[in-house]
């Protein structure tokens, strides 16, 4: 009898998937039952495989086209509260993995963990378990002792909403409103009306204190 911990895969990028497929193709205890490359897709693929009782575990971008993986993350969370969700993100910042812990994932893995860790993290995962790395264990720990003003400062940053949080991420690291429109498929007006909600939010005036806001929550390295 087949007892393989089926796993969906969401990633826009074809490349990180035919690596994430590769991976679990050398474990034993491991297949991939499906694969999306976007929110829409990976939402109506998981309704199928669970209607299927095919699956035991999502593999999930943070960021995607169309719709932030946190928001696709929330929606399988109401649809299937006991359904475990891996985040997958280039991001190594704890705001991320705070937000996802905080809507349901069962952990937060960097694109660049070893294959054994991500391995560690399905299996952790698909056994009702909550993963998050030692480097990130310390990280959260971490800032619930920070000094007060600091503590102001990540206070601001959970008001920003998972997508203006992805968009202050950008502008942090000096990219134009045209190169986020196009990264995250939205309209440049759009992203204006997102950055200009990120300024109000943290109280910044302007992109070059936006950046040094993010410094000092150690979000982009100096």
């Amino acid at each position: 009898m087949d007892m393989s911990i089926c796993v969906l895969i969401c990633d826009d990028h074809w490349v990180v998937r035919q690596g994430l497929k590769q991976t679990l193709a050398d474990a034993p205890d491991f297949c991939v039952v499906a694969e999306a490359a976007d929110g829409a897709e990976c939402v109506r693929l998981v309704r199928g495989h669970m209607a299927e009782g095919t699956l035991d575990v999502v593999l999930l971008d943070v960021a995607l086209p169309h719709r932030d993986g946190l928001d696709v993350l929330k929606q399988l969370k109401a649809e299937y509260p006991r359904l475990p969700v891996l985040m997958l993100s280039t991001y190594p910042d704890k705001q991320f993995a705070l937000r996802a812990l905080k809507l349901g994932a069962c952990g937060y893995l960097n694109k660049n963990a070893d294959p054994a860790d991500l391995l560690a993290a399905l299996g952790k995962a698909a056994s009702g378990g909550i993963y998050v790395t030692p480097a990130l264990a310390e990280a959260l720990a971490t800032s619930i002792s920070r000094p007060q003003d600091e503590a102001g400062e990540d206070a601001a940053m959970e008001r920003l909403s998972n997508r203006e949080y992805q968009v202050f991420r950008l502008l942090a690291e000096g990219q134009a409103v045209g190169q986020i429109a196009e990264r995250l498929h939205l309209s440049p007006n759009t992203v204006s009306t997102y950055r200009a909600r990120i300024l109000e939010k943290t109280g910044v005036r302007n992109d070059v204190e936006l950046a040094l806001y993010a410094v000092r929550q150690k979000l982009i390295a100096v």
